[in-house]
């Protein structure tokens, strides 16, 4: 039977390890990140692929740097046929790469090349697509460069947030997996080598890029906002505090105020300018140090005539 190593770590990745599992694969080790401090509390948490992997009795080993000799023979001495990746979070060293006799291979989050990097998902709402999808590829050193196994295209809906999308996808990805392992195993797999003039990418989300630039239209706003939804959170501020903005709404309500300017209060949140001058109304926010509200709830506790003409997005962030 086939020795297969799982890498995988955050939710994305439990579908698939489950799929394995259930399927009746021979996962013999899981690798995974060291638990981590989350919360306000800091408590020492493990990541949702170890809880899976020991419900199901797989060992489980977390390097925190799998690039270093001393951690990565533990993998080797699990002497695997073929490594599969979901999400793992680091680099696999070459010397990994070129152990299994069927290869390592990754369920990735988008149709490469588009979309290569740790935030695809993000960025395929962000840039406004209408579809996005799964590729299961052979892996190489290059980040996400490897030739194509198989793809299947997953639809983006209009009101679809990372959260939605990232179930949709880890489902899909674990499915197109299993229509895929056989292929692998018995050597029929087919190989598409990616286009290169034809690759974007979708690098890891920094700080600076969850801020709402209220220049922007409307629609890249409204992108921008549920791109970042639920984690990390697009913020803006407003009376030199920040808030973070969870969800918007399009308006067709035409303003030349300048961008950032909220110009009327409704009884479900605060209409904002944009650059484009066609406003944008917040709906759903979490002020500094407050739970995430409705628009609603966060007006009922304010002072609606004094947010009217009050500009967001300051210099205090």
């Amino acid at each position: 039977m086939t020795r297969i190593v799982f890498m995988g770590t955050p939710d994305f990745s439990v579908p698939v390890l489950n799929g394995l599992v259930e399927n009746g694969y021979d996962v013999v080790g899981v690798v995974t990140q060291p638990d981590r401090p989350v919360g306000r509390k800091r408590e020492l948490t493990p990541p949702p692929v170890k809880v899976a992997a020991e419900k199901h009795g797989i060992p489980v080993y977390q390097p925190e740097k799998i690039r270093l000799k001393e951690q990565l023979q533990p993998v080797l001495d699990m002497k695997p046929d073929l490594v599969v990746t979901a999400a793992f979070g680091q680099i696999l060293p070459k010397e990994l790469l070129d152990t299994p006799s069927l290869g390592c291979i990754n369920v990735h989050a988008s149709l490469l090349p588009e979309l290569r990097g740790g935030a695809p998902i993000h960025y395929s709402i962000i840039q406004g697509k209408d579809k996005t999808g799964i590729t299961i590829m052979y892996m190489v050193e290059k980040l996400d460069a490897g030739d194509i196994i198989t793809q299947v295209e997953v639809p983006i809906e209009e009101r679809d947030h990372v959260g939605s999308l990232h179930d949709k996808l880890s489902v899909a990805g674990a499915q197109l997996l299993l229509e895929t392992l056989p292929t692998i195993i018995n050597g029929t797999s087919t190989r598409t080598v990616q286009e290169e003039e034809h690759v974007t990418f979708a690098y890891n989300i920094k700080r600076e890029q969850e801020k709402i630039d209220w220049n922007k239209t409307g629609e890249e706003i409204y992108n921008h906002v549920r791109g970042l939804n639920p984690w990390p959170v697009a913020f803006t501020t407003l009376q030199g505090k920040v808030i973070k903005v969870w969800w918007t709404e399009k308006t067709k309500l035409e303003t030349n105020s300048t961008p950032g300017t909220i110009v009327a209060v409704e009884k479900d949140g605060f209409v904002v300018a944009t650059g484009n001058h066609i406003a944008i109304k917040v709906t759903e926010l979490q002020p500094s140090g407050k739970k995430k509200m409705s628009g609603e709830d966060f007006l009922r506790g304010s002072n609606k005539e004094d947010l009217v003409g009050t500009t967001l997005g300051g210099t205090n962030e």
